[in-house]
């Protein structure tokens, strides 16, 4: 290869990253950076306030408007959060004081946070689910399995589910 290419290259080079340049300025590397700190603050914050607990069932989501919006997966834990508003934003004005925040707010989210959402297929068999008898013991001797229940509510309900379910096996076997 000549020199030529290799100047050709080195000038071509230096010039996408000065394209690059002009559209990320230092500034904005660091503003990006400023973010990327406060979101991952949340966990020693947290820590450092005694609830480091609440950072596996809580995160930051947004900062808008110097309002830092803070998501929880539990009422619970909004609950706790709430009792330590006024420390935890006075440890964010320590830490990030260019990020001019005014405020907290906490919401209710309707799931864990998304890095921890797994998502899984629900399938319907197409034909009804035989369910087999599990335990070879006898009428009787459920019949003394149910008098040893002290309470006769659930003694009763059982017995009652125990003929239902007997006969809709009987009706099963007929039908066949």
């Amino acid at each position: 290869m000549s020199i030529s290419f290799f100047l050709c290259y080195a000038y071509y080079m230096k010039t996408v990253g000065a394209i690059l340049s002009s559209f990320i300025d230092e500034g904005f590397v660091k503003k990006a950076k400023g973010y990327s700190n406060l979101f991952d603050s949340w966990e020693d914050i947290s820590a450092k306030n005694g609830i480091a607990a609440a950072a596996a069932h809580s995160r930051i989501i947004e900062l808008d408007k110097g309002i830092l919006l803070i998501e929880t997966d539990h009422p619970g834990w909004k609950q706790i959060l709430q009792t330590k508003q006024s420390k935890l934003l006075n440890d964010f004005h320590i830490r990030f004081p260019d990020m001019d925040i005014s405020g907290i707010s906490f919401i209710l989210g309707r799931s864990k946070p998304s890095s921890e959402i797994l998502t899984k297929e629900i399938q319907i068999p197409e034909q009804p689910v035989v369910v087999k008898k599990i335990s070879d013991k006898t009428d009787e001797t459920l019949a003394d399995d149910l008098d040893a229940i002290k309470n006769d509510e659930l003694r009763e309900i059982l017995l009652r589910l125990g003929q239902t379910i007997a006969e809709r096996e009987n009706l099963d076997e007929l039908r066949k």
